[in-house]
């Protein structure tokens, strides 16, 4: 019998608990094969590099995480695994990526940033360093920026409210130490560390409240080498929230969609170490392949308030496009993984 005075966690946790149920009773003959993750990749590669190259031909001055940073990490995984991309298309988008940054150089070592902030700063060097892209000055200046911009302080915060990708502390911190620990230089190294070190116990002390929270929480723990019972606390919790459908929500109240899916998925082999054979993950996928559209997209409703001109980049679903070519990405990615270049190759 439930105590009358149980708290919110603890009201949360059994919810979670209860859902966690559901694993036992999704049907096996629902699991996905390897030649239905073969066709639903080849399906949803040529919208992502149309919507990618649509967004550089529309906006040639810009960088933006969803319509280039994520299907080019995408198209790089299923390249990896074997699928064909055009190679000079992703050369064109790293360099586009490149010279951004390079625009911006000064401003970076001044700690003022672009657009964006942090999270557009470091989903553009998170994309370098996929593409194999050398550290430099320009890489460099951006790593300072992040030194500036967390300077004194124990995370990193998004300069926009535009969730789910662009509204979660987490992602903003777990995107600036990314970039300090691959791009930092060693002259930077005293300040990285003691950086490290503020958000360490940042990361300790606040758990997450959303689905985005706990993806990048777990990630960002993996980064600063957390103790493995922090690991495997964050890991279980994020399984825990998987749906009946096998689905991911962005948050409790919501139904599960491609982006909560996509991003814990990927999330969970890479920064939990799940292996994509686990009945959690293949169950993940068969909720991915199920609500695949016969076009190859995968439809997510926008809850951000838009502010940018609008713009049609090739990917369908009109002004739901950005944030579904954001969650193709990460579907398209969370399905490569489970086709490795050996059984646990997950990057």
């Amino acid at each position: 019998m439930f105590s009358t005075v149980s708290s919110c966690g603890q009201f949360l946790w059994v919810f979670i608990a209860l859902m966690s149920l559901s694993h036992k009773v999704f049907p096996d003959d629902r699991l996905p094969t390897n030649e239905m993750i073969v066709s639903s990749i080849r399906k949803s590669l040529p919208l992502l590099e149309q919507g990618a190259k649509g967004s550089l031909e529309q906006r040639k001055q810009c960088f933006n995480c969803h319509n280039q940073g994520l299907p080019v990490m995408a198209l790089l995984t299923a390249s990896s695994r074997g699928f064909v991309a055009d190679s000079e298309h992703l050369k064109q988008q790293l360099q586009f990526t490149a010279d951004f940054l390079s625009r911006n150089k000064e401003r970076y070592r001044e700690g003022e940033g672009q657009n964006g902030q942090v999270d557009t700063a470091g989903y553009a060097l998170w994309t370098l360093d996929r593409g194999d892209w050398r550290p430099d000055d320009t890489t460099a200046a951006v790593a300072e920026y992040f030194l500036i911009r967390g300077k004194d302080q124990d995370h990193w915060e998004p300069d926009a409210n535009r969730p789910p990708s662009e509204q979660s502390l987490f992602t903003s911190t777990y995107l600036a130490l990314r970039g300090l620990k691959v791009f930092g230089v060693p002259e930077q190294t005293e300040r990285i560390d003691a950086g490290v070190e503020r958000a360490r116990q940042w990361l300790l002390m606040n758990p997450p409240q959303e689905t985005e929270d706990a993806v990048f929480r777990l990630r960002a723990l993996r980064l600063i080498n957390a103790s493995e019972g922090v690991l495997q606390q964050q890991t279980s919790d994020l399984k825990l929230q998987q749906n009946e459908d096998g689905g991911w929500s962005q948050k409790l109240d919501m139904l599960s969609d491609a982006y909560a899916t996509g991003t814990a998925l990927v999330a969970l082999c890479e920064a939990g170490n799940l292996a994509t054979d686990d009945p959690v993950y293949r169950k993940g996928m068969a909720y991915l392949i199920s609500t695949q559209l016969e076009d190859g997209s995968w439809h997510v409703v926008s809850r951000a308030k838009p502010f940018q001109t609008y713009f049609e980049s090739g990917y369908p679903h009109g002004k739901d496009q950005f944030i579904s070519i954001a969650a193709a990405s990460w579907s398209t990615t969370a399905l490569a993984l489970a086709l490795p270049e050996s059984p646990d190759d997950c990057r």
